[in-house]
């Protein structure tokens, strides 16, 4: 674990992009031999504003990168934050506890409070709106919902109390998570069922993607699937009723369109409906 830790304290700008463009082109040669769903699209033509997302995130994530080593760097030196106030512990429950709640405070807590706030949510719609789930649509966020998601997890740093290390294998293990729930991948649903007792599994995932409530609003989780059971938003619904988008945004052009997504969150507010 030490060298793990070690490893993430330093770990160089190359290896977390390796982290991503790895993970992204496994995952995406994957769903072409196992696909869940045979979707009838241009796959690189759907690709496209996903991936321009994905890079204003990269951008945006090294451009704020200061400012969470220097706040990892200071609770260190102050000994602030939940797992520098408990007991002496090993190394490895050190991580663990570190990783764990910073899946809660800078991943559950944000995505929970998107859904919840009018102005959040209709940031945070860009999402939502892809009616052709894959991978690449794991970092399909708007440039505001980028600074949204990074101060969130600035936020938990800080109530961590966690040092960089956790921090950088956080993200690392987060990327890597949310590439694979989302690619448009088939196991069996046994498998599924059961990685989702521990972790967010892709069918639960994309039970979140679903285009109407209740279901758009559960399984907010992102790595770990705790927090939605704990908190009493986990649902289930089997994968073949999952119809994705979102009901009061339904047109696919529209939702296609790198310039309508970039505007999206400035349109007006529209009630989802339910099932």
């Amino acid at each position: 674990m030490e060298t793990i830790f070690n490893y993430f304290e330093t770990i160089p700008s190359s290896h977390r992009s390796l982290i991503l463009v790895g993970g992204i082109t496994f995952f995406w040669l994957l769903e072409g031999a196992i696909p869940l769903f045979k979707f009838d699209y241009k796959k690189w033509k759907h690709a496209f504003p996903n991936l321009f997302f994905t890079l204003t995130t990269i951008i945006i994530n090294f451009s704020l990168a200061f400012l969470l080593l220097n706040s990892a760097d200071w609770v260190q030196a102050n000994n602030f934050g939940i797992i520098n106030w408990l007991p002496k512990m090993p190394l490895w429950l050190y991580v663990v506890f570190g990783v764990v709640l910073l899946d809660f405070f800078g991943a559950y807590l944000a995505h929970f409070v998107e859904h919840k706030i009018k102005v959040l949510w209709m940031i945070h719609l860009v999402h939502h709106t892809d009616h052709k789930v894959d991978t690449t649509t794991a970092n399909r966020h708007h440039p505001l919902e980028s600074i949204i998601r990074f101060l969130f997890t600035l936020f938990g740093v800080f109530v961590i109390g966690a040092p960089i290390a956790i921090v950088m294998l956080y993200q690392s293990v987060s990327l890597i998570a949310t590439q694979f729930t989302h690619a448009n991948i088939k196991m069996s649903k046994t498998l599924d069922k059961i990685l989702s007792y521990v972790i967010i599994s892709p069918d639960m995932h994309k039970i979140h993607h679903h285009n109407m409530l209740p279901y758009t609003d559960s399984n907010y989780g992102n790595v770990f699937s705790i927090w939605d059971r704990i908190f009493g938003t986990y649902s289930y619904l089997e994968r073949e009723k999952i119809v994705y988008g979102v009901d009061t945004f339904p047109d696919e052009k529209i939702n296609s369109s790198l310039k309508e997504l970039l505007k999206q969150p400035f349109q007006g507010y529209r009630k989802p409906t339910n099932m």
